[in-house]
């Protein structure tokens, strides 16, 4: 009797997935994006390349041609020379008091007006909202000539009250339409739920909605800093010493420096472009809380 040899089976190999392939129409297109999105960020930074490249040349490279993106020596002594032209660490001072306290009163009273007419039931509720929201409507020039005859007469001509106390008294009527709408978004049962355990509309603001809502007012803390850091028309309007000036009126009167000359532009660039720099901390720093609070108000506002 023959046997059959002992044959041994090799194990079955489980078959390996092959990704899908993508579809050729949709790589072209996602390169097509990537294409333009390349040309979009090469446009947006060339001015700011083209600062950096001024700045670091010496006077008679500015206008040389045809003009260079590299110099051929890197002048980093006009970071120094530039500043000293405006006094830059005293307008600097003065700007991160000015925007400090300013971002602080217009985020800290804009959440509360917001919880109120969002969380509270009081009469006439609506009526405050509307005002705030018609108030929008309003462009800032009309209300210049009254302000500035208010603060003359009360005696704050000259002082940095007129920058900072209005931003304590209602903050941007916009930040306070995006509160109202965020809040409007929490669910009740959680406040209810705080109220069963003894909290009050101070307790709840501080401790739950605040934690909540951060997103919302860090992105409104940034929006109101680069709002105050920028803002040129107020306090030239309302500061007429020098020594009270915030960088914005500074770096606007760097070329006065120079009556009747030609201003030196790389000591111009230089100095904006450390004007620049805080406004660019702040946001790189808050980046991802930002984009947070952005999509958040985009979603509460298509509720």
């Amino acid at each position: 009797m023959t046997t059959s040899p002992d044959v041994t089976r090799a194990p079955t190999k489980a078959p390996t997935r092959v990704p899908p392939a993508k579809p050729r129409g949709r790589t072209v297109r996602t390169a097509s994006w990537y294409a333009v999105a390349l040309l979009i960020s090469s446009v947006m930074i060339l001015p700011i390349l083209w600062m950096l490249t001024v700045a670091l040349k010496g006077p008679s490279a500015v206008f040389e041609v045809p003009p260079r993106l590299l110099p051929h020596e890197f002048h980093f002594k006009n970071f120094i020379d530039g500043p000293k032209v405006i006094h830059f660490p005293r307008l600097l001072l003065n700007s991160v008091v000015i925007t400090g306290l300013s971002v602080i009163g217009g985020v800290m009273t804009s959440m509360m007006a917001g919880y109120a007419l969002a969380r509270v039931r009081f009469p006439g509720r609506k009526v405050w909202f509307y005002v705030f929201v018609g108030s929008m409507l309003l462009p800032p020039v009309v209300g210049i000539i009254p302000l500035f005859q208010l603060f003359k007469d009360i005696g704050w001509y000259d002082t940095w009250l007129p920058l900072i106390v209005p931003a304590f008294l209602g903050g941007n009527p916009l930040f306070i339409f995006l509160a109202r709408q965020y809040f409007l978004s929490i669910p009740h049962s959680i406040d209810e739920a705080a109220k069963v355990d003894g909290a009050g509309h101070v307790r709840i603001f501080v401790s739950v909605m605040l934690p909540i809502t951060k997103p919302a007012w860090i992105t409104m803390s940034i929006l109101a800093f680069q709002m105050s850091w920028n803002d040129y028309l107020n306090p030239l309007i309302y500061l007429y010493s020098s020594e009270k000036w915030p960088l914005s009126v500074g770096m606007a009167s760097f070329a006065s420096q120079f009556a009747g000359q030609t201003p030196d532009w790389n000591l111009y660039m230089a100095t904006n472009l450390l004007y620049m720099l805080p406004p660019l901390a702040v946001f790189f720093v808050a980046q991802r809380y930002f984009i947070q609070g952005l999509s958040a108000l985009g979603t509460v506002n298509q509720r």
